[in-house]
């Protein structure tokens, strides 16, 4: 099925109900900001706050009978985090740190804050809300009344250094399936186990152990107890993480079996399981569409909803009967479809009136005959106009046919916008994505250049004299790579950069495994890849934009980049954001957001002027 817009009658898609279908959950701010869950009536009514976890709530489930919800909030330890009223941040004692890592993206130090498995009663809700206590006269010595926030108290089902993620009840409500994360002593280690536990604290029991060489994401729980879960073979090293086949798979009495294989691609962030009868519903990453796929038991699978979209999320009714899918389109961020009878939503009908520019699709043959594949955003109008080269992240990621926020400002601007999806990305099979594995800045770097010029000279509208290039990331590195091997581009943007591979060992939270895999361990393999060994060749003005709070690629690999372009005489930027880290560009503070589009588009203007 494709998804097709249809008129304005309304319907009452699925959502993340418990069976009852009665109540709904979802995150709020607390007063402080903290995410907590609140419970609101389906049909609508006041929320009323469920959780006050003092770090606030990453996850949560509902169990099967609707009476409880899980969700697994963060532990900090004593004297950190403001758990001590006066005890700053810059006052609290020394880390101590004995693992391979210490800090995460997004987050900062791990050992000191390990996430965990909490249960509540569920409130009514229609209970009337907490108030204030009334002021009242009191006996000398007796403490002053507080206000009450919760109904009831959470019960800690986990406890001890590990931290837990992803929550999925047996279908009696007496277990929770999770995954445990333990800090590794001496090297990096990507495998998963997957672990039982009791929700009347009698503890818990392992169902999949490390030795299946898995990296499991979500876990899902059918109806008739089936286990179902998203992973990828880590292989015996444990870190063979390029290109992973992240795959369905069950588990039986003999252990993990796969129900999907090769061809289709189950990792795009944010999948997830849904049963729909005795199938599942997953997403498939392909040629910069994602799909929704309905597996059989027996491995068999059909796309049951394709075309130009990328799926984001679904649902379905117990019998598998009715299925809700939320998805991007060229010309929408996200609209609601009832599979087989299509579009519930028009949320991109205001965004399509502002004249949203519609991507034309390309595939190229490269210098080695490959064929790469990518698209082209113009302004309206015979041109010419200048050129920007975009270079997306990851490496094992890819540019879709979704409205791309940072193409549209761009054409909106004047300029004519070109990407592709080079070897190394996702959705073309496992083969394309390893392809760079220890070559990184080679085919990759021909794609991306061989598709700009076979795009350029197909379209008199499109200025290749005048031009720019910019990536975020991956597409960091390789802007960097690209500039100091080609000098053609009137200036460049190198964004949150993967630059110096030696440094990243020991500053990045992914430092311990990922420059291993990608680049090797061999110092010369090293600097044959590295944009930092050949940094002297640069002449391109460059605008290096990076986040104070990246912990990803941390900010020395953007002041060290910076400093060593200053220093050889060329013309440079940086443009550091604070309280940001490496999803400034995806989940930053709008304001940032705003800022950040605003210098770019002023870089642009001028090193790289529109007509």
């Amino acid at each position: 099925a494709r998804a097709r817009r249809r008129s304005h009658e309304r319907r009452a898609p699925g959502a993340c109900l418990p069976r009852r279908r009665e109540r709904l959950a979802f995150l709020r701010g607390d007063a402080a900001g903290k995410p907590q869950v609140h419970v609101v009536r389906a049909t609508g009514g006041e929320p009323v706050q469920a959780t006050d976890a003092a770090a606030g709530v990453g996850s949560f489930a509902w169990s099967p009978d609707g009476n409880r919800i899980a969700y697994v909030s963060r532990v900090v330890e004593p004297g950190r985090y403001g758990s001590v009223e006066g005890l700053e941040a810059d006052a609290e004692s020394p880390r101590r740190v004995t693992g391979i890592r210490w800090h995460a993206n997004g987050l900062g130090y791990l050992a000191d804050r390990p996430a965990h498995l909490f249960l509540i009663d569920a409130p009514d809700a229609d209970a009337e809300p907490f108030y204030e206590p009334a002021p009242t006269v009191r006996a000398d010595g007796d403490d002053a009344p507080t206000k009450r926030v919760v109904a009831g108290e959470a019960t800690q089902l986990t406890h001890g250094a590990a931290s837990y993620s992803g929550i999925a009840f047996t279908p009696d409500g007496a277990e929770i399936l999770t995954v445990p994360d333990e800090i590794e002593a001496d090297r990096r280690d990507l495998r998963s186990s997957i672990v039982a536990v009791r929700v009347d604290g009698g503890g818990s029991r392992v169902v999949l152990e490390t030795d299946a060489n898995l990296s499991v994401g979500d876990i899902h729980v059918a109806a008739d107890g089936t286990i179902a879960f998203l992973a990828a073979d880590m292989g015996e090293s444990g870190i063979d993480f390029i290109a992973p086949d992240q795959s369905l798979w069950v588990l039986g009495d003999d252990g993990p079996r796969r129900l999907t294989g090769a061809g289709i691609d189950l990792g795009e962030v944010g999948s997830h399981i849904t049963s729909a009868g005795d199938d599942f519903l997953v997403q498939n990453r392909t040629r910069g569409r994602v799909e929704l796929l309905r597996v059989t038991r027996d491995g068999q699978s059909s796309v049951v909803l394709g075309g130009d979209v990328e799926v984001v999320g679904h649902a379905a009714s117990e019998e598998g009967a009715r299925i809700v899918a939320a998805y991007a389109t060229p010309d929408s961020f996200g609209e609601l479809a009832l599979v087989g009878d299509g579009s519930l939503t028009e949320f991109g009908s205001q965004l399509e009136r502002s004249g949203v520019v519609l991507p034309t699709e390309h595939e190229i043959t490269g210098r080695d005959g490959y064929p790469v594949h990518g698209w082209v955003a113009a302004p309206a109008g015979e041109g010419p106009f200048p050129v920007i080269l975009q270079i997306h992240g990851g490496p094992y990621a890819s540019y879709g046919v979704h409205v791309f926020d940072e193409t549209q400002v761009l054409v909106d601007a004047g300029y004519a916008v070109v990407y592709c999806n080079p070897r190394g990305s996702a959705g073309y099979g496992l083969e394309h994505g390893k392809s760079i594995r220890h070559r990184m800045g080679t085919v990759d770097h021909h794609d991306v250049i061989d598709f700009f010029e076979a795009v350029v000279a197909a379209d008199p509208r499109l200025d290749g004299a005048h031009a720019g290039i910019m990536g975020g990331s991956y597409g960091g590195y390789l802007t960097a790579w690209i500039i100091a091997h080609d000098h053609r581009f009137a200036g460049a943007i190198v964004e949150r950069g993967f630059l110096d591979p030696v440094s990243f060992q020991g500053t990045s939270d992914i430092g311990s495994f990922f420059g291993d895999e990608y680049v090797g361990t061999e110092p010369d393999a090293i600097a044959r890849q590295s944009p930092m060994a050949v940094v002297s060749n640069v002449t391109t003005p460059t605008l290096v934009i990076h986040s104070e709070l990246d912990f990803r690629c941390p900010l020395e690999q953007a002041t060290r980049y910076y400093t060593a372009l200053k220093r050889q005489g060329v013309e440079a930027e940086m443009l550091i954001f604070p309280g940001e880290d490496h999803e400034l560009t995806r989940s930053g503070r709008p304001r940032h957001r705003v800022e950040r589009f605003a210098a770019v588009l002023e870089w642009w203007q001028r090193v790289l002027p529109t007509p």
